[in-house]
């Protein structure tokens, strides 16, 4: 009895599909505390959600900005509901929405280490070999939960994967997890999807190519991940560009062992 991941475009109306997937929370069981991010369209709090029960809980709340397009909001919805579907200790949880009100708000799970490469980054060295693999162990449990619900991610990274105070690592961010957009063929479409561009870095060949979009190709992803994990955070190929990457790689080229 495997569940499906259903995609939200199947729905005429994002909302819909949000409904379907992810309670309403009321706004005033939300009180936001500090930002902790952002991004073009959306800014990242902390807060603290007051559940049914009166039992309080850390929660991050994403919240679009004011004066965000239509597209802008239909992605948010797309995100939710996206993330509403799945269930597992490895996969960011969604506590639920705002979108009665507006600002509209996504409401997941805190995790006190943040995102894994600043993560990696900021403890240089201090962390064991076991430590990094267990990391890495469910990093991989969470994808193959995700490829079973026939989900595939596209951003695999270790920008989008969260770490929980006693390091547990969960996959996180579903923004670039849509249908291709198969625009003409010119120079820059090669890396335009609906979702912004492609991480080059991080993509498979095949993917970056023709757009086959796979499991296999979250595979190649995760490689790259382990190789961000074992290096405590390093960047992929340094300072070569994505021009270089994609011809080195295609001609055979393979990153080295992390030191």
């Amino acid at each position: 009895g495997q569940r499906m991941y259903i995609d939200p475009s199947n729905y005429g109306d994002p909302m819909e599909a949000l409904m379907s997937v992810a309670m309403e929370i009321n706004k005033d069981d939300l009180k936001l505390e500090i930002i902790i991010g952002g991004g073009e369209f959306a800014d990242v709090y902390r807060g603290v959600l007051t559940n049914e029960d009166k039992t309080q809980e850390k929660v991050a709340v994403k919240i679009l900005k004011p004066g965000s397009s239509h597209k802008n909001r239909e992605d948010f919805c797309v995100e939710a509901s996206i993330m509403g579907q799945f269930d597992h200790p490895n996969v960011i949880a969604l506590k639920g929405v705002i979108t009665r009100t507006r600002p509209m708000m996504i409401i997941t799970e805190f995790l006190e280490n943040g995102s894994l490469d600043n993560f990696l980054k900021s403890n240089d060295g201090r962390l064991t070999t076991l430590q990094l693999v267990g990391i890495g162990r469910g990093v991989a449990a969470g994808m193959a939960y995700l490829s079973e619900m026939n989900f595939i991610h596209r951003d695999l990274a270790a920008r989008n994967i969260l770490v929980s105070d006693n390091l547990a690592a969960k996959v996180s961010d579903f923004g670039l997890s849509r249908e291709l957009d198969d625009s003409p063929e010119n120079e820059q479409s090669e890396y335009q999807t609906q979702g912004g561009k492609i991480p080059v870095r991080w993509t498979a060949p095949e993917a970056i190519r023709y757009r086959k979009f796979s499991s296999a190709s979250d595979v190649w992803s995760y490689g790259i991940l382990l190789w961000e994990i074992m290096s405590f955070g390093e960047r992929p190929y340094w300072t070569w560009d994505n021009f270089q990457v994609m011809d080195r790689v295609e001609g055979g080229y393979r990153l080295p062992a992390p030191m």
